[in-house]
């Protein structure tokens, strides 16, 4: 369904979108609507599609059946959307010997965007200070920055960002991390593919999962942990109690098992007060059950391991 004349078009939209490669069949059909000012985490195993996704939205590869659009514009006619689009895929490559403002100089003046630009974008990834310094002396964290400002200079409406994390430390990923969270505050929108589930989970508010081309699930982060059954941590007073909980939970049907002493328990919250009647019935003091919320591994194995659709 077309969005109404005051309703912007999402960020991206594909209907039916397949890619095949002879017998194989990379994507498979897929429906995606990405709506605009969020970062949107793309995961799946390694070979799911994610990449081949990534290459149809910039019309770097042509769809065997289907459609897509970026901010509105049909992928078949890229002139009319990919100057609003900043891309950073497979990780930016540059000049060495060159500064990091003058590689941008040079990217600015082969796409016709005004040199004030290039400073402008060294301020927002934080690099002026290192800006007159060779490429080669930037750690990898640096480089990932400048190719985000690579990406950035064309005053971009869509953010793609395939591993944009790869090979950093934490406080690289941090770094990056603080940067995302900001663009997305200007208006941004951000698309991010990464097998990074931890820092996709503290970066995105929408995610988009596929699993051997198909769509799995997609929709806002806190929707698809939500779907993930309960998980109760319980602690006793006495470590041997432990053993009389994990009995509890599993004559009740739940799955429980002992971990780093304490039982974690997969129930709804409303089990722990039918737990400690039972388990002070047995003699056994809990002194803690906590509720854990599931995370993005935990929910993405768990999805990714069986057929859901």
């Amino acid at each position: 369904m077309s969005p109404s004349n005051d309703t912007p078009a999402p960020a991206i939209r594909t209907r039916g979108l397949r890619k095949r490669y002879g017998a194989q069949l990379a994507v498979d059909g897929i429906d995606i609507d990405i709506p605009r000012g969020v970062i949107a985490g793309f995961v799946g195993p390694n070979g799911s599609g994610k990449t081949t996704t990534i290459r149809m939205l910039l019309s770097l590869v042509a769809p065997t059946e289907g459609s897509a659009e970026v901010l509105g514009s049909p992928t078949d006619h890229p002139a009319e959307y990919l100057p609003r689009v900043g891309a950073l895929i497979e990780g930016p490559a540059f000049y060495p010997t060159l500064s990091g403002r003058r590689n941008l100089e040079v990217l600015a003046t082969l796409g016709g965007i005004p040199r004030a630009r290039v400073d402008a974008m060294l301020d927002v990834v934080e690099l002026a200070d290192r800006a007159g310094d060779k490429v080669r002396s930037y750690s990898l964290g640096m480089k990932q920055r400048l190719g985000i400002a690579a990406a950035l200079l064309p005053e971009p409406e869509l953010l793609i960002l395939d591993e944009p994390a790869h090979g950093l430390d934490p406080a690289g990923i941090l770094e990056l991390r603080r940067l995302l969270a900001r663009l997305r505050d200007q208006g941004i929108t951000i698309f991010i593919s990464s097998h990074l589930l931890s820092e996709v989970e503290q970066m995105a508010d929408w995610i988009v999962v596929l699993k051997d081309g198909r769509l799995l699930f997609q929709g806002a982060m806190s929707q698809l942990l939500a779907r993930r059954r309960g998980r109760l941590l319980v602690a006793t007073e006495d470590g041997r109690g432990l053993a009389t909980v994990v009995g509890i939970a599993l004559q009740a049907g739940h799955v429980a098992a002992r971990v780093n002493g304490h039982v974690e328990i997969e129930a709804p919250p409303v089990f722990a007060a039918e737990l400690n009647r039972r388990a002070m019935d047995a003699g056994v003091t809990l002194v803690e059950i906590a509720r854990a919320q599931a995370s993005l591994e935990e929910t993405f194995l768990d999805m990714t391991a069986g057929e859901v659709r």
